[in-house]
């Protein structure tokens, strides 16, 4: 496909303000560097046209807005990258972000996000304050999302408590949290309530590709069976999994056993994952085996079919 083509669905930005109220060293802490990326909207133009990246799929990442106000500074983090895709015709859509876990200015600001800014979907992060996505208080933000049959981008956050050897979170902790949002999803029996919903999950699943089969011996529990009527496998292999920080032999090869390429997406995590990580989510699925139309499913195509206000 000759040109820019690809769409970055892991692609996050950090707006000054938001830098300012959370902290450089709380947002530094989460990643392997220690230390939060030098970002402005002209390094991801910039990265993005190196690796042949037409549009950029923006949102925030962990650690969210653990601040005074987090409603306002999560309207702004909106509206920044709405200005961003309106300044930058066809180089960004968004996945706005929720203050959660206010459930009340949640539900408002997805009505603002989707109906004004026209985002193209809804960023959650895995857990809240150690509460998971399937939480009965959540449960109002979720049916809205399906409601709405929204795309709704799940990435990881940082969990309470000590990090096993004082690792940043990217390392273990991430994947491992996406994980357990995951299969809190499942077992809650949201994940069969909000059929609507098209998720979207981090870091090829976590430890999902991994464990499907370890968590499909749990339909022998009656409780647990009611809610993956159709077979657990079945219900994880409706979600949509992206390769950012996914893409060598080992993990991809895995997810791509598990899943097939029309619920893969590429992304890759930049400025939090320096652009030798965006080259690496390029090469990885160039040396993969892929068909041409599968790479093409993975890399722009899926993307498109998920939110086609990106054509």
């Amino acid at each position: 496909m000759p040109g820019p083509h690809r769409i970055d669905t892991q692609h996050h930005i950090l707006p000054p303000r938001y830098v300012a109220e959370v902290g450089a060293e709380a947002i530094g802490r989460t990643l392997v560097s220690g230390q939060s990326p030098d970002w402005t909207p002209e390094h991801s133009l910039a990265a993005m046209d190196r690796h042949g990246i037409e549009t950029a799929v923006v949102s925030i990442s962990a650690p969210g807005f653990p601040v005074a106000d987090p409603v306002g500074l999560c309207r702004h983090c909106n509206d920044y990258a709405a200005e961003m895709i309106a300044r930058h015709a066809g180089r960004f859509g968004s996945f706005a972000s929720l203050p959660l876990p206010d459930v009340d200015a949640s539900l408002a600001e997805i009505g603002r996000a989707l109906d004004e800014l026209k985002a193209d979907g809804i960023c959650l992060l895995s857990s809240y304050d150690g509460r998971y996505l399937g939480d009965p208080r959540f449960a109002p933000v979720m049916d809205e999302l399906e409601r709405r049959g929204a795309v709704v981008y799940v990435h990881p956050n940082e969990p309470p408590g000590a990090f096993l050897g004082g690792l940043p979170p990217a390392s273990l902790e991430f994947p491992f949290d996406t994980t357990r949002a995951i299969a809190h999803l499942l077992f809650t029996g949201t994940l069969l309530r909000t059929r609507s919903v098209k998720y979207i999950f981090s870091h090829a699943g976590g430890a999902i590709p991994f464990l499907a089969e370890r968590l499909a011996r749990l339909e022998r529990r009656p409780d647990l069976k009611q809610h993956a009527p159709d077979g657990v496998m079945a219900e994880l292999r409706r979600l949509h999994f992206d390769v950012a920080l996914s893409a060598g032999p080992l993990t991809l090869g895995a997810l791509l056993r598990f899943t097939t390429p029309d619920n893969v997406l590429f992304a890759s995590d930049f400025p939090h994952a320096p652009e030798p990580a965006m080259a690496g989510s390029v090469e990885g699925l160039a040396r993969a085996g892929l068909s041409p139309a599968d790479l093409a499913l993975i890399e722009r195509e899926n993307a498109l079919r998920l939110m086609p206000r990106l054509r």
